[in-house]
């Protein structure tokens, strides 16, 4: 698969610290080698007025949307409320699961179209949401304007059960600021021009701060001990995590931190990696002041989203469905990591989350989670999994869960996919016990009516330690 990130969302409240987490969602497939783009785009910002002007490559009755993700919570398109068609004759419209343009009339859609957008920092389902900063600067992810033409609306729903290999490859985008240059992938320019970048561009004059170790572009309003914790935590996590298992993606990343303010009811942390790109959104009166709980869970975001550059980055999986490999291993990398690096940090209670909300949604094929937008599944099944390896690791050599992730990593460099069977050939070279690829295929594609036999029995023969209480399974 040629596409691969993730996003990460934690939501905190006053009493207990959750977290939730999205990963992004699968794109239509597209022929390796066609560079030819399917359209140009212009993004333009003239003071409040933003615009996107496209010429297609193609005659085509229908243009799709690629990333055509909904709201978190509401689940509703975005897109057809914040973009505006201005050519007549043309349409934004939702059908089924894809935002598409097509012509009234039925005929090729103009080769040119523009558009009016109203930039929106709603948290999007698995997906990059804008992030809007408090001096009125604006970061676009680029894959939100990537389209492919579809011959007719009839086709849409075989184009999104299996997806399509087609001629066109992303858009080619230019992006201007009549205010003055755009930053792109740490450069400021005065127009930014890319195909397929596959990153936020930042529109405005948010500081950019450089380091031997990290660049960050922060909101100046962002409270001064979030930042102190980004540009500490960060360069250490990574560093860590390349003593253990070589070169990731970058060991020098960006981080984009957006502040929506202290919200006196709502406590928020959301964000998402991308290549060499950590994005993160910050809310809520409870972060005005550094709290150990919302300390330790702030440091867990960075370590999860930090992982990526090596398990999802270096290495991704190769269908959206196996994508319990890298958000559940990210996910145990970020708890093992913190927890070296902050002894007191109580590993244990996050582990137990990622078990209890397995049992939950083990119930169903965690394969299958994404189509029933319980994405949650492949991170705490995932992490399960991970449990049940590093335990046979410890038990086959007395290492840990990176010392099982090391050699896939490595073997997998190359081509940079790690496939489901590779992943578990590996567990049972490390265990030699070929019972334990099969307990975890039970979940990945039946569920089970009851997962905690199955969970427990995965335990027992890879020996992760636990008790049964009142038939709850618990961490010891």
């Amino acid at each position: 698969m040629r596409f691969l990130t993730s996003c990460a969302a934690v939501i905190l409240t006053a009493s207990v610290l959750g977290a939730c987490a999205t990963l992004s969602p699968p794109v239509i497939a597209r022929t390796p080698g066609k560079a030819q783009p399917a359209a140009e785009v212009a993004v333009t910002r003239d003071g409040d007025v933003w615009t996107a002007d496209y010429v297609f490559a193609d005659d085509a009755p229908v243009w799709g949307f690629e990333r055509s993700t909904v709201i978190e919570g509401t689940r509703e398109p975005w897109r057809p409320r914040d973009w505006q068609v201005t050519t007549p004759g043309v349409v934004l419209e939702r059908v089924g699961d894809l935002d598409v343009l097509r012509s009234l009339d039925g005929r090729p859609v103009p080769r040119r179209v523009s558009l009016r957008l109203t930039p929106s920092s709603d948290d999007l389902e698995a997906d990059y949401s804008i992030l809007k900063f408090t001096d009125g600067s604006v970061a676009m992810y680029s894959g939100a304007f990537d389209v492919f033409p579809l011959p007719s609306l009839e086709a849409i729903p075989e184009t999104m059960e299996r997806g399509t290999d087609r001629e066109w490859g992303a858009v080619r985008i230019t992006w201007t600021d009549r205010a003055g240059p755009v930053l792109l992938k740490g450069e400021r320019v005065a127009q930014a021009t890319a195909q397929d970048a596959n990153a936020y561009v930042l529109f405005g004059g948010a500081q950019m701060k450089e380091t031997e170790r990290l660049v960050t572009v922060v909101d100046p309003e962002l409270p001064a001990w979030l930042v102190a914790t980004i540009e500490d935590f960060a360069p250490r996590v990574i560093d860590y995590y390349g003593q253990r298992l070589g070169p990731g993606e970058t060991r020098r990343p960006t981080i984009m931190a957006s502040w929506y303010g202290p919200n006196p009811t709502h406590t928020s942390l959301s964000g998402s990696v991308l290549p060499g790109l950590i994005t993160a959104s910050f809310e809520g009166k409870a972060l005005l002041t550094e709290e150990p709980d919302i300390l330790a869970r702030n440091r867990w975001f960075i370590g999860h989203e930090g992982a990526h550059f090596w398990l999802g980055q270096t290495v991704r999986y190769e269908r959206a469905r196996d994508s319990w490999i890298t958000e559940g291993g990210a996910d145990l990398m970020a708890v093992r990591a913190l927890k070296t690096l902050d002894p007191t940090y109580d590993a244990q209670a996050e582990l137990q989350l990622e078990v209890d909300d397995c049992v939950k949604l083990g119930t169903r094929p965690v394969s299958e989670a994404g189509h029933r937008s319980e994405h949650r599944a492949f991170y705490a099944c995932g992490a399960v999994f991970a449990l049940a390896a590093e335990a046979a690791q410890r038990r086959a050599t007395g290492g840990d869960w990176f010392d099982f992730l090391k050699p896939l990593i490595d073997d997998s460099r190359e081509d940079g996919v790690l496939t489901r069977d590779e992943w578990l050939a590996h567990m049972t070279a490390v265990s030699g016990d070929p019972e334990l690829r099969a307990r975890i295929e039970v979940l990945l594609d039946t569920g089970a009516a009851d997962p905690t036999p199955v969970i427990a029995a995965l335990f027992d023969r890879s020996g992760v330690a636990y008790r049964l209480t009142d038939g709850k399974i618990e961490l010891i």
